[in-house]
């Protein structure tokens, strides 16, 4: 992120302005050259390289950000998990795979509302390792209504529930051991009636096929056939399900929009040094109003942005209810990052669409931003129903 004259602004506290800038140190001098070395698209870097990384992320205690102390997490709030998030994704891979990977995989913060013997049987391995694990709610039949779109069955037999139904769009599930897994498990036909299961994907029955889609890193389509899961891998209680996710699943959503702010940030400085260097009519592209204008609609966007990212962050440290709050920022952010990613490959030219740069494989994948975490048609609803129902608690 570019630097700025902050005196007489808004700051963030000192802990998390240290935080800032170990993770942007930790990004420059020990995340990008070794991304760097990978073709345009890569999705991971080599073992032999990873491993030092993510022991150097830990010994720094940037290790699993989201996830809690107890079970060594670093247990951010979310105003830290923003912060976090904004510089962890500034390098190429950065939009899916912040850091390269170098800080872990956060398991599904709903595991830690689990039993113990859960907790320690799934989160706690992963939380050693930095594998990937995935959650499986979208299906065919609708994402952004997931409750009520929900097909995918779980009826109990003795000791077991057998799950059948298909999942998409299911991110990390070809690399992963275990997720979370909605199926319906009542006659209800909303909420009430979908439960959450810990489910391996080892188990017989269980298909993973990747979905070929614009960014590098698939989907997956998870085909589940008779699967039997053992009663005590139900997470909660029957019909619980969405009941014990909604608030990580809205939480979710401060470090998903901190994230393409990042990217953003990091697109606009580059197409500040360009403007800067590229001379054309005998004058940098820097003295163009054109391109004044557009470095400066970016800037001014992007604060905007980052404000309302860390006030919903804020307020949902403060024990506040921000479904609102949090996707009016992930509308904003999102919007915003793909507007201005936009601008930088105009102000690159030809260069902004080429595969030494970043900007393509960003412009890209921040397409999917927009639609991923719920689209924006979906969150502008939620803002509506509040200004034309009242809050709740009004």
């Amino acid at each position: 992120m570019a630097e700025h004259d902050a005196s007489g602004a808004w700051e963030l506290p000192e802990e998390l302005r240290m935080l800032q800038q170990t993770v942007r140190r930790f990004m420059q001098n020990e995340v990008k050259p070794l991304e760097d070395k990978l073709p345009h698209d890569a999705v991971k870097l080599a073992p032999e390289d990873l491993k030092p990384l993510q022991a150097k992320a830990r010994a720094l205690g940037l290790w699993h950000t989201e996830s809690p102390a107890r079970w060594g997490g670093a247990g951010l709030n979310l105003l830290g998990q923003a912060v976090f998030a904004e510089e962890a994704s500034q390098c190429r891979m950065g939009l899916y795979i912040p850091g390269c990977h170098a800080f872990g995989w956060d398991p599904p913060n709903v595991i830690f509302e689990g039993t113990e013997a859960q907790i320690r049987k799934y989160a706690v391995p992963v939380m050693e390792t930095g594998n990937k694990t995935f959650v499986a709610i979208s299906e065919a039949s609708g994402g952004s209504d997931p409750g009520r779109a929900i097909q995918t069955k779980a009826e109990r037999k003795g000791d077991r529930y057998i799950l059948n139904g298909t999942k998409i769009w299911i991110s990390g599930a070809g690399e992963s051991e275990w997720g979370i897994v909605f199926a319906r498990t009542g006659p209800s036909k909303g909420r009430d009636g979908v439960s959450s299961f810990i489910v391996e994907t080892k188990w017989k029955g269980i298909t993973r096929k990747p979905i070929p889609v614009i960014r590098a890193y698939s989907p997956y389509e998870v085909n589940l056939v008779d699967v039997e899961v053992p009663a005590e891998n139900l997470l909660g209680n029957e019909g619980e399900g969405f009941k014990l996710a909604e608030t990580w699943l809205v939480h979710a959503r401060i470090p998903y929009a901190a994230q393409v702010i990042g990217v953003a940030q990091a697109a606009l400085a580059l197409a500040i040094e360009w403007a800067k260097q590229r001379v054309v009519f005998r004058s940098p592209l820097a003295d163009k109003q054109a391109i004044q204008w557009m470095i400066a609609d970016s800037e001014i966007e992007l604060r905007a942005a980052r404000l309302l990212v860390f006030q919903a962050a804020w307020r949902g440290d403060m024990g506040y209810d921000i479904k609102t709050d949090a996707s009016i920022a992930k509308v904003y952010a999102t919007e915003t990052a793909g507007r201005v990613v936009d601008r930088c490959i105009q102000i690159f030219g030809g260069l902004g669409v080429a595969a030494e740069m970043p900007l393509e494989r960003w412009y890209r994948e921040m397409r999917i931003k927009r639609i991923g975490e719920g689209p924006s048609e979906v969150h502008r609803m939620v803002v509506a129903r509040e200004l034309l129902n009242g809050p709740k608690g009004a």
